[in-house]
């Protein structure tokens, strides 16, 4: 269960190097670095500025013009955290989890994880804004828009945290999520108000083993209450006609001992089947590698997003783009602390994204 982990104080002033003044002058200033601390990483841009939005105090923001050097700002998106949420997952309070932001209708949108480690009462919630820019930060905000998705313990074979947004082949907004239990859940939002119909019901499109199996494996080692369905984070994006995947396998949050990895399948229609290369279907375990630890730099990798960024301008004036995954991955030299790995993406000819 991703995001797991807290972002201690101590362990960002390790990262940053900072002396005691400066350790006085984080608590009210931004402060950069070009090892970004994060977990489960979502990436937007706007006006020149990339915004990396991940599990924090009300979602840490980063920002960055290069993707090389990023400025980690010292409040979360979400300066107040709703009353709801605290109703609807007792024990939650403001280490927001998983966020997901999309571009919709011209409006930001934000979807962020509530929850408590282990457990499946769980809620996403769902948030707008008119802008990413909050130069003057007196006016940026983010607006409550409620909850998209609750799940709650012995009620729901599924956990509602790790959101991700996608549109279809007609620009209709769909959500999904899922971490461990039953796996990876999907569904229709509502154009207008980008909340999922009532009466909809999700789909569950990848899961490592069926349900009713998983007492048969071992449990999980990040906390008893969890369930033993070791896969969760999906994030969809288009190439093509196809629809692709990525799910993480296994264990994050679990610093040298961590053995998250990102595998993906396919599918022309965005509801599945999902196939791997081989033609197994990741609602029954199947799953391509995309990345994993390779134990000089990483010790595991996980939670990712893909992106189709702006990386300049040609020769006649045209914003040239790049596919681009980034993920957290636990970092051998910082002692397994997760860090962001940002990797270019060539497709092969049969189109299976490979990194660089």
């Amino acid at each position: 269960m991703k995001y797991r982990i807290l972002l201690s104080l101590l362990t960002l002033l390790w990262l940053t190097d900072f002396s005691a003044v400066a350790q006085r002058r984080w608590m009210r200033h931004a402060f950069t670095t070009d090892t970004l601390m994060v977990h489960d990483p979502v990436m937007a841009w706007e006006n020149g500025v990339f915004y990396l939005f991940s599990t924090g105090m009300g979602v840490q923001v980063a920002t960055s013009t290069d993707r090389k050097t990023w400025t980690v700002h010292p409040f979360g998106a979400i300066r107040e955290i709703p009353s709801w949420t605290h109703d609807s997952v007792p024990g939650f309070r403001n280490h927001v989890w998983a966020p997901d932001v999309i571009n919709y209708k011209g409006r930001w949108w934000m979807a962020y994880s509530c929850s408590t480690f282990g457990r499946n009462t769980s809620a996403i919630g769902l948030a707008s804004s008119p802008t990413l820019n909050f130069k003057d930060s007196l006016l940026y905000y983010w607006k409550d828009e409620g909850c998209l998705v609750s799940s709650q313990e012995h009620r729901d074979k599924w956990n509602a945290i790790d959101p991700a947004f996608i549109l279809d082949k007609q620009g209709n907004p769909w959500l999904t999520w899922g971490s461990f239990w039953d796996g990876i859940q999907l569904a229709r939002l509502d154009p207008e108000t980008m909340h999922i119909p009532q009466g909809e019901r999700p789909k569950t499109i990848a899961r490592r083993i069926a349900l009713r199996d998983t007492l048969s494996v071992e449990p999980n080692p990040t906390s008893r209450h969890a369930g033993r369905n070791a896969i969760e984070a999906p994030f969809i994006t288009r190439h093509g006609d196809y629809f692709y995947l990525f799910v993480s396998h296994d264990y994050c949050c679990r610093g040298m001992k961590s053995n998250y990895k990102v595998v993906v399948g396919r599918s022309l229609n965005i509801e599945g089947p999902y196939l791997d290369r081989e033609g197994r279907d990741l609602a029954a375990g199947g799953g391509t590698l995309v990345i994993q630890g390779d134990k000089v730099d990483f010790e595991a990798a996980g939670h990712n997003a893909f992106y189709h960024i702006p990386t300049g301008v040609d020769d006649q004036g045209n914003i040239k783009h790049t596919d681009l995954f980034i993920c957290h991955g636990y970092s051998i030299k910082h002692s397994g602390q997760a860090i962001l790995i940002q990797r270019e993406v060539e497709w092969t000819n049969d189109g299976w994204p490979e990194l660089k």
